[in-house]
């Protein structure tokens, strides 16, 4: 595999990371700008994409990429976090843009937005079936000092045959999803990057997801979800 690949592979997980840690407390306090500052991002990746050569296309396309997930999940953190049914459709805000860049040179960040919008939405399509959704408002909106209790008690409802049996499959299809991409990487080497940022872009929302959950469990202040 291009050493350059690897590094697409390498700055598509650390900017799905990313969110959790700078995005979701700026939203919190600050969503306009939070929202603005795509703006900063985007011109970056516009311009590496129209200046550069191909490693600066790539990473140009990336973050532009990156730039549709944070611009949705600006929106809906900050203005609508205690609607859940309007998770998916605020974030897929850019899909149809996502579609149609696949084929141009904007590949590399359709794929990592298509990847994220799936990790996304079986996210939360997991929270819905094993019927944590109902509690979503109350955790969202509560207090800094209430948060974490009712975080812990969301978590703890997850602790049942029933649920665990639901978070194993979508873990092992998610799974199973992101490996076929990397395979369709070595099929098509015209799109190869825009396949392995897809699978690092869903691998590492896995990674995030249970996280998330050990750490509601464990110790629910250190939770990125509050």
């Amino acid at each position: 595999m291009p050493q350059n690949s690897r590094a697409l592979e390498f700055w598509a997980g650390v900017l799905v990371v990313l969110p959790v840690f700078l995005q979701a407390p700026w939203v919190r306090l600050q969503p306009f700008s939070a929202c603005f500052f795509t703006l900063i991002p985007l011109s970056i990746g516009i311009l590496l994409v129209q200046l550069r050569g191909e490693k600066g296309s790539q990473a140009g396309s990336l973050l532009v990429g990156v730039c549709g997930s944070w611009l949705g999940g600006c929106i809906f953190w900050g203005w609508l976090r205690a609607n859940p049914m309007w998770h998916i459709p605020v974030e897929s805000f850019a899909l149809p843009l996502a579609l149609g860049g696949l084929e141009t040179r904007w590949r590399v960040g359709s794929g990592f937005y298509l990847a994220c919008l799936l990790g996304t939405a079986c996210t939360d399509l997991m929270i819905l079936l094993t019927g944590v959704m109902q509690k979503w408002p109350d955790v969202v909106l509560a207090s800094l000092e209430d948060a974490p209790k009712l975080l812990s008690d969301a978590a703890a409802d997850l602790c049942n045959p029933q649920a665990v049996t639901l978070l194993l499959i979508s873990g092992f299809l998610i799974a199973s999803l992101a490996r076929y991409m990397r395979q369709k990487a070595f099929q098509y080497p015209l799109s190869a990057d825009a396949w392995l940022v897809a699978s690092a872009a869903l691998t590492t929302t896995l990674w995030i997801d249970g996280l998330f959950f050990i750490t509601a469990l464990i110790q629910p202040k250190l939770s990125g979800l509050i």
